[in-house]
């Protein structure tokens, strides 16, 4: 019995020690670094996992979320900076640009809406039609001369012209240019400045991009290249070799450009309506000798270059000649008495007037060094409106343009009028010379050959116009580093406001979002052994 006695014993001995064992060994897993599984805890002990998985989870998706805030607001605020999302695709009309330039001329002054798109350095123009986006108004600036400070104002028709003709979006970054050429270089340095300010005031508010130094009196021989290059773009020699570009004549108001392989001549002798003007005053002064004719008072002189039959009134001569009071009352009468050949000596004449100032070995015009003329040429301007007016062809003869003065000069004025009803008077009255002046210009005074073939009179080539307005551009595209084309927004002018707000508001979302978090206590989550469950409490830094 006492072995079975303790038998018994011992096997309850065992049973009883066994248990701590577990219980310690049930602690030390407890005890670890990590929650219980639920399988390790006896029931009382079973509780929920805690949020350790939840909230690795949740922590993964917040920071994807405020990642992709992150990259949103960064791409809204690119698109805010660039205004939108480009492509450089050049569709019908991508990538365009405008310009505007005014020509401010001796007669009156044009404006060209010029279209383009930029083409490395020389830009492609885009010519609506045969007639490009220019209109004219009338005086020149030069004629504000007694008042120049309401110069500005005669240019509030040609703006309101361009910004009919450049769209609205643009207007902005369009630049606007007034080059005034020799009507107003005859004037004091004084008076242009004050017609130029007056002017600037008027572009300032224009809507356009502009600059007070691009309202300015350009030389002859800036208006030569100018010319030149405009000539040589149409003709896509611009930019290839010298020997095969084209040079260019061109018979302005009141001047005269020829540039040939880069020679450059601009020479200021007087043309157009000054060449008429200075003509009556050497005809009125008794410098054409020829010109005088015994009259029973000997107070009469010859017009050679107006058709028989026109009556010159005195007091429109008187304004054409002179503003001098004591010289207009010693004026003689002028008698209209067409004769070509008598009106080119006369113009001739006109054209070595001042030769005695020449400081080189030859001067051809006045006091100023003419090249030769060299290879093919261009007669623009109002060589290709005289040979117009006749129906001479554009490889029209200096021959054939004498036959043509010859014939009209020889016309009585009554006769012309009936022949061009509708046409302007003034301008009808001054073809004889306009025809002498050519031929004296050209052959007796540049040495063209009356047959020669290289001379086009021409104001354009294809659709492009031949104008010096055109050649500007294409410098002061280079010059003054406009002409870059924005690229095309898919998103509109004024989608990248939004954008822009959007990403600032994102961003300031973000901001706040961790400006909270960092105020806001740090906590920790510890398990309870006794009593089954989490809980948190605050974290304490070390």
């Amino acid at each position: 019995m006492s072995g079975n006695g303790l038998g018994v014993g011992s096997s309850s001995m065992r049973r009883s020690s066994s248990q701590p064992q577990k219980m310690d060994k049930l602690q030390a897993r407890m005890s670890s670094a990590f929650p219980p599984h639920k399988t390790q805890l006896p029931p009382r002990y079973q509780v929920n996992p805690g949020p350790w998985r939840g909230r690795s989870s949740s922590r993964r998706n917040t920071w994807v979320f405020l990642g992709s805030l992150l990259l949103i607001s960064f791409f809204l605020y690119v698109i805010s900076l660039s205004k939108g999302i480009s492509h450089f695709h050049r569709g019908p009309g991508s990538n365009t640009g405008y310009a505007v330039i005014i020509d401010a001329g001796s007669t009156g002054s044009r404006l060209h809406v010029f279209q383009y798109i930029k083409e490395g350095s020389i830009p492609f123009l885009m010519v609506k039609g045969k007639e490009s986006l220019s209109l004219k108004t009338r005086p020149g600036l030069s004629s504000f001369a007694s008042n120049p400070d309401a110069a500005g104002t005669s240019l509030a028709k040609l703006v309101k012209f361009a910004k009919e003709n450049v769209p609205k979006k643009v207007r902005a970054s369009t630049p606007l240019y007034l080059m005034a050429t020799a009507g107003l270089r005859i004037l004091d340095k004084d008076v242009q400045d004050v017609i130029l300010d007056s002017c600037r005031n008027e572009l300032r508010t224009a809507g356009f991009v502009f600059k007070d130094e691009w309202a300015s009196v350009i030389t002859g021989i800036d208006e030569g290249i100018y010319a030149w290059v405009a000539a040589n773009y149409a003709l896509g020699t611009l930019g290839g070799d010298p020997q095969e570009t084209t040079g260019i004549v061109e018979l302005g108001g009141a001047s005269v450009q020829k540039v040939s392989l880069l020679r450059l001549s601009g020479m200021s002798c007087t043309l157009g309506e000054a060449a008429w003007e200075s003509l009556l005053q050497m005809i009125t002064s008794g410098v054409l000798k020829t010109t005088r004719t015994e009259s029973e008072d000997g107070d009469e002189v010859v017009d050679p270059c107006t058709p028989t039959g026109y009556v010159f009134k005195r007091n429109s001569l008187i304004s054409e000649v002179t503003n001098d009071q004591s010289v207009q009352d010693t004026l003689p009468s002028i008698r209209a008495a067409g004769n070509f050949s008598e009106c080119r000596r006369a113009a001739l004449a006109l054209l070595q007037k001042g030769q005695d100032g020449c400081l080189y070995k030859k001067c051809a015009i006045g006091a100023a060094f003419v090249p030769d003329l060299r290879g093919k040429f261009f007669a623009t301007e109002n060589f290709y409106y005289t040979s117009e007016f006749f129906g001479l062809p554009s490889t029209t003869s200096l021959a054939e343009m004498e036959l043509a003065g010859q014939h009209f000069c020889g016309e009585d004025w009554l006769s012309l009028q009936q022949n061009h009803q509708g046409m302007d008077k003034e301008a009808l009255l001054k073809y004889c010379f306009s025809t002498a002046y050519i031929v004296a210009l050209l052959h007796d005074t540049l040495g063209v050959d009356m047959r020669d073939d290289r001379l086009r009179f021409t104001n354009r080539v294809g659709e492009v116009p031949l104008d010096w307005a055109l050649g500007a551009l294409i410098v002061h595209m280079e010059n003054d580093n406009f002409g870059e084309i924005p690229p095309v927004w898919y998103f509109g002018d004024k989608a990248f406001i939004i954008f822009a707000v959007l990403g600032c508001m994102v961003i300031l979302g973000f901001v706040v979002w961790m400006i909270m978090r960092i105020r806001r206590p740090q906590v920790k989550t510890i398990y309870d052994l006794e009593k089954g469950r989490y809980f948190t409490t605050a974290a304490r830094n070390h």
